[in-house]
């Protein structure tokens, strides 16, 4: 049976949806401390997992959803970093400095590796803005009592 219509049949209290809320939001802790977006949820799902399988489903998927960010992080940063070393020290001839003379800066026709590093850069603006309207929509799911599947989650924890 679907977990939308097990919820249906059991109810679901204000203090479950608002823990459900909270695992989601607290993601939003690795603004002010590093691995508050794994800590926070961690917390708040081990301390109350046992008392809904509502509270077990969020929790698992804030989880899910945040190591699998990390993981296309990993990869997205995999693949920027070293187009942004080659085009460093590709473009390393954009400064002519003669110590004696002056400093001449000569801009030529920019290196293809940096159109692919602004690209691989804009793709992860795109994917932390997407990131950011995600746990918000799941926030407001659980707040309102119904499940919520993050998109391009890996279920790590099942």
């Amino acid at each position: 049976m679907h977990k939308k219509l097990l919820y249906a049949f059991k109810m679901i209290d204000t203090n479950q949806r608002n823990i459900a809320t909270f695992i989601h939001l607290s993601t939003f802790s690795r603004f002010i401390f590093p691995l508050g977006n794994f800590i926070g949820p961690i917390v708040l799902w081990v301390a109350n997992k046992d008392k809904s399988d509502f509270i077990d489903s969020h929790g698992k998927q804030a989880l899910n959803f945040q190591l699998s960010i990390l993981l296309y992080a990993i990869l997205l940063g995999m693949l920027t970093i070293p187009f942004f070393v080659f085009n460093f020290f590709d473009g390393f001839n954009f400064l002519d400095i003669d110590a004696f003379n002056s400093i001449h800066i000569s801009l030529t026709k920019p290196s293809p590796l940096l159109y692919i590093t602004g690209g691989l850069g804009f793709v992860a603006v795109i994917g932390f803005i997407l990131e950011l309207v995600f746990i918000v929509k799941a926030s407001l799911a659980a707040k309102e009592g119904q499940d919520y599947k993050y998109p391009l989650t890996i279920n790590f924890l099942k």
